[in-house]
C-alpha cells in the first residue's frame, strides 16, 4: 500500500538556516508503505514498518532531550511516546492584521476549518493528554481537532485554580473517564505579550515606526516590544513550564499534545531542536498545521506534519504507531 508525499503543507518554513526546513528535509518518502500482514520489507528489522523507495526518508536524527540546567540531564529508559505540537487556527485578529499578543480573542471561520482539518491529520495518533494555553483560541483549536479524532474521546478542560473548582468538577464515573481526555490550561504556554503593540494595526504600526523597528520588535530574539515581553523572556516561562510539566508525561509513556501560539511553540521548538538565537527568528509556524515529535529513551525525533487520515505516512515510522493505527482500524470495522 503505498502512501502519498506529506508535503500538502509545511509546519515551518525558513529561508535562513540550513539546519531548518528545506526542499531536501521537509518531506516524505513518495513510496511508504503500512504493513497490517507480513512485511514490505522482509528481514529489515532496522526499518519497523518503514518501507521506501528511492531517497532516505526525512526524518531528523534523533535530538537528545536538553538539560533542564539543574544538573539532572535525560530520563530514565521510558517508552516511546508521540508529542503533536499545534498552532492555533486563524484567530478574528489575524484576518485583521493586529497584533494580538495576550489579548483573548476567539478562531474566525477560516480559523474553526483549519482546527478542523489539524484534527484529520491526527486522528489516527494516540493522544492521552492535552495542554493548551489560557487563550480560547488555542482552547479552541484543541476541542476542534479533537472532535475528529477516532477515538471519540471528550476532551474535559481541568479546573485546578481552586479546591473548590477541582471539587465542582470532579468526575465520578470511572467508565466516563476512560472516555475522557484531560485538557489542561496553562498560562505560560500564552503567546508572547505584545505589550504597547496590542490591538495595533501590523502595517500602520510599520508606517508609524519604520519597518525596521517592527521588524526588530517582532522578530529580534532579546528586544520586546514596548513594555512587553521580548522571544527570550517568552522561551523562559515556555520552556520551563514544558520540561516541568510536559516532559514527565512522555517519560512515563502518555501521548502528549500541546495546542498554543507561535511565539511559546517557536520557543519549545528551540529547545527541542537545539536552534540558536539566531536560527529561531526566521522559524515561522503555519496556523493549524500540527507537528510529530517522537520521545523515546529521552530523545526527541521530529517526523513532520501528518497527512490526512486516507494516507500510511507517518503512521509507519515506528512499528507502535503502526500498531495503534491496525487497533483503530479492528475498532471501525
Amino acid at each position: 500500500m503505498t502512501a502519498a508525499a506529506a508535503t500538502a503543507h509545511h509546519a515551518i518554513v525558513s529561508t535562513r538556516s540550513t539546519r531548518l526546513w528545506n526542499a531536501k528535509n521537509s518531506r516524505f518518502d513518495k513510496n511508504v508503505c503500512l504493513v497490517s500482514v507480513g512485511s514490505c520489507c522482509p528481514g529489515n528489522r532496522k526499518l519497523g514498518l518503514l518501507c521506501a523507495s528511492g531517497s532516505q526518508s526525512s526524518v531528523t536524527e534523533p535530538v537528545q532531550q536538553p538539560s533542564n540546567g539543574k544538573g539532572d540531564h535525560s530520563p530514565k529508559k521510558s517508552k516511546e511516546s508521540s508529542l503533536i505540537l499545534i498552532r492555533h487556527g486563524e484567530s478574528m485578529w489575524n484576518e485583521k492584521n493586529l497584533f494580538t499578543g495576550c489579548v483573548d480573542v476567539p478562531l474566525t471561520p477560516k480559523g474553526v476549518q483549519e482546527a478542523i482539518e489539524a484534527g484529520s491529520r491526527i486522528r489516527n495518533l494516540p493522544i492521552d493528554v492535552i495542554y493548551t494555553s489560557s487563550m480560547v483560541r488555542a482552547q479552541m483549536t484543541a476541542m476542534l481537532a479533537m472532535m475528529q479524532h477516532r477515538r471519540k474521546k471528550v476532551p474535559i478542560i481541568m479546573h485546578n485554580e481552586s479546591e473548590q473548582a477541582h471539587s465542582w468538577s470532579k468526575i465520578y464515573s470511572e467508565d466516563t473517564k476512560k472516555l475522557s481526555i484531560p485538557v489542561i490550561t496553562a498560562w505560560q504556554l500564552n503567546e508572547r505579550m505584545y505589550g504597547e503593540l496590542q490591538g495595533l494595526n501590523k502595517q500602520e504600526t510599520a508606517d508609524q515606526f519604520g519597518k525596521e523597528q517592527v521588524h526588530e520588535w517582532r522578530r529580534s530574539y532579546g528586544i520586546p516590544p514596548p513594555n512587553g515581553e521580548s522571544l527570550e523572556m517568552c522561551a523562559e516561562r515556555a520552556v520551563s513550564y514544558f520540561n516541568d510539566q510536559v516532559v514527565p508525561q512522555l517519560t512515563s509513556g502518555k501521548h502528549v499534545m500541546v495546542a498554543a501560539h507561535a511565539n511559546s511553540l517557536r520557543s519549545i521548538i528551540m529547545h527541542l531542536d537545539r536552534l540558536t538565537s539566531q536560527e529561531v527568528i526566521s522559524l515561522e509556524l503555519s496556523t493549524g498545521i500540527p507537528m510529530l515529535y517522537i520521545f523515546k529513551e529521552g530523545k526527541f525525533v521530529r517526523r513532520g506534519s501528518p497527512v490526512g487520515p486516507s494516507e500510511a505516512s507517518v503512521y509507519a515510522y515506528t512499528k507502535n504507531l503502526a500498531q495503534y493505527r491496525q487497533k483503530l482500524d479492528s475498532m471501525v470495522q
